[in-house]
């Protein structure tokens, strides 16, 4: 089967499931075992892998694609033993392999990453691509985390047009709520995961599949440990089956949130601004996977007794802690952190406007110049700046592609480029003993540059973080593409008031 009539095949099925899964919110699937054991989904599901620098990356068998590549049958046979396995029942999910990864900026603590095997992996992908858009049809258009299509910037472009003024007038929302939940992934129940499974899933095998992965013994130092609760970081399906069981937060919001099959948010708006002309609070959660805000129309009062609500609500339905200590109450005004940056709404110089702005936090900056000292002192001088060069660039251009969005992005990023040229100049200056600046401006920047400029060798350029335009990112509203809705519903023009705000930024 060639690659185009595969994906072909895949995308046709995809469409199809979503299709039926939006049409009827009460349906539930049977004969899905099938379509996972399918050479088309299998063949597919392979080709996804092998995209995935991860692929090489054994599990607890100690097989990699190269490994299965150089086989006698070659990866034909390999899917083909699978398929076998899966047809006669004898398929069961190896333990998976653990590693601690370290928390960004948390100097001490760790994530655990768990590493399934490659033949695991093949059928977690199979899995995701039948259950993915059966599932995506019931998500609400305020989560983000782990969807096609969608990713943080969308999250944080709904928040700030909920802190925009509207044609109505200014934003109603005072207060957020920052949602914090303890060991979320870690906590996940797995009998009340697999009851929101059932309501759409009755495939008996399928459902089999996914516990199984749920129950798969996870390897910690040569010991095994049989979970009880909890999806595995690392998995592919993880993230869906996460998504699957918070989807509960959303639905508790449903009455001012835009519910899953609205093609506008003026029904939820609507129920906002009854409930604010009758003096009852609101509220509008964003969420990206178990990174949540509640926006609150309301007093503080309302919004505290909101996250006792909210924290009795995890408790009982979803057998979650909610951290009380870390779950803050702030002021829109004086601003919160979500997803990396730092939003906050402020009053525009030429107006009485306040509008809901994106900056970088102080402490992101600090954490990359720290990462970036680490990486230039721990290089030997011995090495050439063609090797520094190849370290830093992935840090510097990652970090500015996530940070571009924000107000002042170019102030900040010249900050950093003028910090990082004197870092490399040390570096520089170590490496050639008693050379001049001038001298090695000469020798690794373009002709005629002066400080300040870009460092260079041969056709290796370090890149800076000013080389970037800021460019406006909008709010894309509720219809956004995922590769299987109507594509006739998927562009719809940004709020004007979204527009007036970006506009106005060019004045700052």
């Amino acid at each position: 089967m060639s690659d185009t009539v595969n994906t072909g095949f895949i995308l046709d099925m995809q469409r199809k499931l979503y299709r039926w899964s939006a049409a009827d919110p009460d349906k539930r699937f049977a004969d899905l075992f099938n379509i996972v054991c399918d050479r088309g989904t299998l063949l597919h599901a392979w080709q996804r892998l092998a995209r995935n620098k991860g692929s090489n990356t054994p599990g607890t068998d100690g097989v990699t694609r190269k490994a299965v590549e150089g086989r006698p049958d070659g990866v034909a046979g390999f899917l083909e033993d699978i398929r076998q396995d899966l047809r006669q029942g004898t398929y069961r999910p190896e333990p998976v392999r653990q590693r601690l990864i370290p928390k960004p900026g948390k100097p001490g603590k760790f994530r655990p990453l768990g590493i399934p095997t490659l033949r695991d992996r093949l059928v977690q992908m199979a899995l995701k691509l039948v259950l993915e858009p059966i599932f995506e049809a019931d998500f609400y258009p305020t989560s983000y985390g782990f969807r096609p299509g969608r990713s943080t910037h969308d999250a944080l472009a709904r928040v700030r047009h909920k802190l925009n003024p509207t044609s109505a007038g200014p934003s109603r929302t005072r207060y957020v709520i920052e949602g914090d939940i303890k060991g979320c992934f870690d906590a996940i129940d797995h009998h009340v995961l697999m009851e929101r499974v059932r309501r759409r899933v009755r495939d008996r095998k399928v459902l089999g599949l996914v516990l199984a992965f749920l129950k798969a013994d996870i390897m910690i130092e040569g010991s095994l440990r049989h979970p009880v609760t909890g999806t595995p970081q690392g998995g592919i399906v993880s993230p869906l089956l996460a998504n699957v069981y918070l989807t509960a937060i959303d639905e508790r919001y449903r009455r001012w949130v835009p519910n899953p099959r609205d093609k506008t948010r003026e029904r939820a708006q609507q129920r906002l601004q009854s409930d604010y002309y009758r003096g009852r609070p609101g509220f509008y959660v964003v969420r990206y996977a178990d990174d949540l805000v509640v926006l609150v129309q309301g007093t503080q009062q309302e919004a505290e007794e909101e996250r006792l609500a909210l924290a009795q609500f995890l408790k009982e339905e979803l057998r979650m802690e909610l951290s009380m200590e870390k779950t803050k109450i702030t002021d829109v005004r004086e601003g919160f952190d979500f997803l990396g940056y730092r939003v906050a709404q402020v009053r525009m110089p030429s107006s009485d406007r306040r509008l809901g702005l994106l900056f970088i936090p102080k402490g992101k900056s600090q954490f990359l110049r720290d990462k970036i000292k680490v990486k230039v002192r721990e290089k030997p001088t011995g090495q050439t700046l063609a090797e520094l060069i190849d370290d830093l660039n992935p840090v510097i251009i990652g970090w500015r592609n996530y940070y571009r969005y924000a107000t002042r992005a170019w102030r900040e990023f010249s900050k950093h480029d003028w910090w990082l040229y004197r870092r490399i100049k040390y570096w520089l200056g170590k490496k050639h003993g008693k050379a001049s600046g001038r001298t090695l401006r000469r020798i690794y920047t373009e002709s005629g540059a002066g400080k300040g400029g870009s460092w260079r060798v041969g056709r290796k350029k370090l890149a800076r973080f000013a080389d970037t335009k800021r460019p406006r990112y909008p709010d894309r509203g509720l219809r956004i593409p995922n590769g299987w809705n109507d594509p006739d519903e998927h562009f719809r023009k940004g709020d004007a008031t979204f527009w007036e705000s970006t506009n106005a930024l060019a004045t700052l």
